[in-house]
Formats: structure tokens, sequence, C-alpha cells
């Protein structure tokens, strides 16, 4: 899968309801049959949809893990925790689990952003906290992580 591209502003209905815009649909019309994986994030409030091909490759991963060392069985259990496989009914629509919703704090107002190969799913106001540069300073934070790449083939800037 090619990574995918985009940021969208969305509401979830009453019943925690969110309609896929119509860019990431397109971007995951191959996957759509196969469902997704709809998890909580390591590192942020927010929630993560994996395509079903990607949550396989990291699956892959994470089964190399030797589970009878106590640190990676709870890596394991934690970065499972609230899993749930998750289908886009016809019209475009993914259901939210109460119990997912309630970790990403998401209650109406949404963001969607693309994260390489999965799709964040943020509430609106902790999304725009997350990438509020007063915070961390992103110059600084890019120099950190990509300053030191060193690939001729495809250079980054």
């Amino acid at each position: 899968m090619n990574s995918l591209i985009g940021t969208y502003e969305c509401k979830v209905d009453a019943k925690g309801r969110l309609l896929l815009p119509a860019p990431f649909k397109k971007q995951l019309a191959a996957s759509l049959q196969d469902g997704f994986v709809l998890k909580r994030s390591v590192f942020q409030p927010c929630l993560e949809l994996y395509p079903m091909k990607e949550w396989g490759l990291m699956m892959q991963k994470i089964n190399k893990l030797n589970r009878f060392v106590k640190k990676n069985n709870d890596f394991i259990r934690r970065f499972t925790a609230g899993v749930k496989v998750v289908e886009i009914d016809a019209l475009g629509r993914l259901l939210v689990a109460k119990d997912l919703a309630g970790f990403a704090q998401i209650n109406k107002d949404i963001v969607l952003s693309s994260a390489v190969n999965i799709i964040e799913i943020w509430d609106k106001d902790l999304y725009e906290k997350a990438i509020d540069d007063s915070i961390v300073d992103f110059a600084d934070l890019a120099e950190e992580v990509m300053g030191d790449v060193k690939d001729d083939e495809h250079g980054i800037s």
C-alpha cells in the first residue's frame, strides 16, 4: 500500500459513526473489502485505523516477540487493548466503539489525519493541541528526526 494523504474535519453522529471522507475512501478502495482494525494509539490520545493488510504486517512484527519475556507480554497486552475489527458500510461510515471513543475523548467534532499507512482519528481540540508549534518546536523536531538521514538515491529535501 502506498502512503495515505490528507487531513479532514468530520463529525461523529449520535450512534458513534463517522463518514469516511471521499478522498480517504478512494485511497482505501482496495482495502474496503478486507476491513480494518481500530485501536488506541500508543503515544497520543487518539485512535489508529489500520487497513487489514497493514495490521497483518504489524502483527508479523509483534509475533516475533518472545512471550516468555514479561516486558514483551505486557507490551502486547497494552498494544492490543481495545482492538476492534471494523468495516466501512455501504454509505462509507465507520462505527467507533464507545470504549475507544472514550479513550480518545471523541464526542462530535473530529479530525481524520493520514499517518503514512494508517489514519489517526482525533478529537478536534486534542488534534489542534497536538500539532501546536508553541508546545513543540517542529523545526527542532524535524532536524532531530530527519537531519541525519543519509539517502543518496532519494534525498529528503
